[in-house]
């Protein structure tokens, strides 16, 4: 065992793993600990987030009305997309993931350009 690669080890792991699944057939405990997992990932997620809002509330309190609106609205749509994630089997397609990563970077982008335009001081 010790001369084993550390990748074929980890290969049998995953491999015995699988079989101990499949012989006492867990498979729908393994779905239950999967949808228990992207639960946990979503609160996850939305405690970090929480966090840095509660740091920089203060500061983002003195911006402008429409730059609130703006990154507010961001992190709200960033949250609902990532959790018809967490919820559905969304995305299920080419053309569903493409638009799944594109509602996330255009989030980021809005977030990031409010950000920036609060912190351009003159020209």
């Amino acid at each position: 065992m010790r001369r084993m690669s550390p990748t074929v080890r980890g290969f049998l792991i995953i491999l015995a793993i699988a079989a101990v699944i499949t012989v006492l057939q867990l498979q729908i405990t393994l779905i239950s600990l999967l949808l228990l997992a992207r639960i946990a990932f979503f609160i996850a997620i939305a405690v970090f987030l929480f966090l840095l809002w509660r740091e920089r509330r203060q500061e983002i309190s003195t911006w402008s009305l429409r730059s609130r609106i703006v990154f507010y609205g961001a992190a709200g749509l960033a949250l609902v997309n990532l959790g018809a994630l967490s919820v559905t089997a969304y995305p299920t397609g080419g053309l569903e993931a493409l638009i799944f990563f594109f509602v996330f970077a255009a989030c980021g982008f809005a977030m990031w350009r409010v950000w920036r335009d609060e912190h351009t001081y003159g020209y």
